[in-house]
């Protein structure tokens, strides 16, 4: 009886410091707003992990990449996260980008020890599936191809060892806007002569 007693005492008191500290988030809620500016708390960081632990199944969290991280799933892998990822994530995974900074959570630095200390499956998982309540989408197809989310993964475990050679592939494989291709076409016309052909006496509209 006395360790019932103790257990249930034990379990009041575990309660009643969860509500407390969920009165308190609350309050600092209704202080902060609702501003993406704002850095989680460390309450939300502790619940955002927590269901993001359990929202992956253990069967998944324990998968290993069943593919081979050679030079061509590497490539590979660095072209999709530079076409889809970098945006966010910044070419090095530092999540350092305009949108990356202002997502709420923010994107986090895919280098470290908090992400690369995650299982194969887990980090799959998140990129199949995304999170809810983030900025991150589900990349993967329900009844889709796998192997692109699996050289994702090889290639996020790669992200420390970047080298700056690797980054200037990717700049040149980001996406541009409408401002930049534009800019782009105008230095490949000066670059073959463009500025001539407008001088030239012989093109329509100029005099003879």
């Amino acid at each position: 009886m006395k360790r019932l007693e103790r257990a249930l005492a034990i379990l009041g008191g575990v309660l009643l410091l969860a509500l407390l500290g969920a009165i308190a988030a609350g309050v600092g809620l209704v202080r902060r707003g609702l501003s993406a500016r704002a850095q989680p708390t460390r309450m939300e960081e502790m619940m955002a992990l927590q269901m993001r632990s359990m929202a992956t199944p253990a069967r998944v969290r324990d998968l290993k990449n069943p593919v081979q991280p050679d030079a061509a799933l590497l490539a590979g892998g660095r072209h999709h996260f530079a076409d889809h990822c970098a945006s966010c994530h910044a070419n090095d995974g530092s999540g350092a980008t305009e949108m990356g900074k202002n997502l709420y959570p923010k994107a986090p630095d895919l280098r470290a020890p908090r992400t690369q200390e995650l299982t194969d499956g887990e980090i799959f998982a998140i990129i199949q599936n995304g999170i809810r309540l983030s900025g991150m989408p589900a990349w993967g197809e329900e009844h889709g191809d796998d192997r692109e989310s699996w050289a994702l993964v090889s290639f996020i475990r790669h992200l420390p060892k970047l080298s700056p050679e690797e980054q200037r592939e990717m700049e040149d494989l980001n996406p541009r806007g409408p401002g930049e291709r534009g800019e782009d076409q105008d230095e490949q016309e000066f670059l073959q002569g463009g500025d001539e052909k407008a001088a030239d006496p012989a093109m329509p509209g100029m005099k003879h």
